[in-house]
């Protein structure tokens, strides 16, 4: 039996520091995946998709250390949100106008048939609404900008406003692919002062196109 990883204290996409923007290279990484769109703050379906996400993610990793002798925590839950203009993120902060899928990342060594078994077994005990809307896929964003957000979500529109306009441009950067969160601790149970939250923009060189792909 080995120690139990955690992937916040290993993987470099995991590390940021409030008020720096910095540049990181991300490899291509595989996830749990669900989609959907608007106010996660009052939609149903926001809701729906966590309640069948987090079943299947430790279900993973439940499988993993009884099957494989691996285990590890279960990482911290992401989001990729885009609209069709991206200011809605830090002018209007329309969250109407949002889509989003939320992710859960899985470690290398759990199959596809592994996946297909848990989800299986997550549904005979009590599906979920969306259970059937969870996929596995692998995820490449390439280069990227990120930094660490300590607050509510509300005030990242600053934030975001001086990576997207300020930071990104003049290092000849542009945007490209969706706006990417990884929130660290339960949201639901923490003070909105006390948020800690990865904001991540992948980016293409001008002169280049290293950027990554679509969820």
């Amino acid at each position: 039996m080995t120690d139990k990883i955690d992937f916040k204290r290993t993987l470099d996409g995991y590390r940021a520091k409030c008020g720096v923007f910095r540049m990181v290279e991300l490899p291509e990484t595989r996830y749990l995946m669900i989609d959907g769109h608007g106010d996660p703050n009052g939609s149903p379906a926001y809701t729906e998709a966590l309640e069948s996400l987090y079943p299947v993610g430790y279900g993973l990793k439940f499988a993993s250390k009884r099957e494989l002798g691996r285990d590890y925590v279960v990482p911290p839950l992401e989001g990729l949100w885009w609209a069709d203009d991206m200011d809605s993120f830090t002018v209007a902060r329309d969250k109407s106008r949002w889509r989003w899928t939320m992710m859960l990342m899985v470690p290398d060594w759990i199959d596809a048939g592994m996946f297909e078994e848990v989800v299986e077994m997550v549904g005979e005990r009590r599906a979920p609404a969306r259970l059937d809307e969870v996929r596995l896929r692998p995820f490449s964003e390439g280069l990227c900008v990120q930094t660490l957000h300590i607050g509510p979500f509300d005030e990242e529109g600053p934030v975001l406003e001086r990576m997207h306009h300020e930071f990104i441009p003049r290092h000849g950067l542009r945007l490209a692919g969706c706006h990417h969160e990884i929130y660290f601790g339960d949201f639901r149970r923490t003070a909105p002062e006390r948020l800690r939250t990865i904001l991540r923009q992948p980016v293409h060189e001008l002169q280049g196109d290293r950027g990554g792909s679509g969820p």
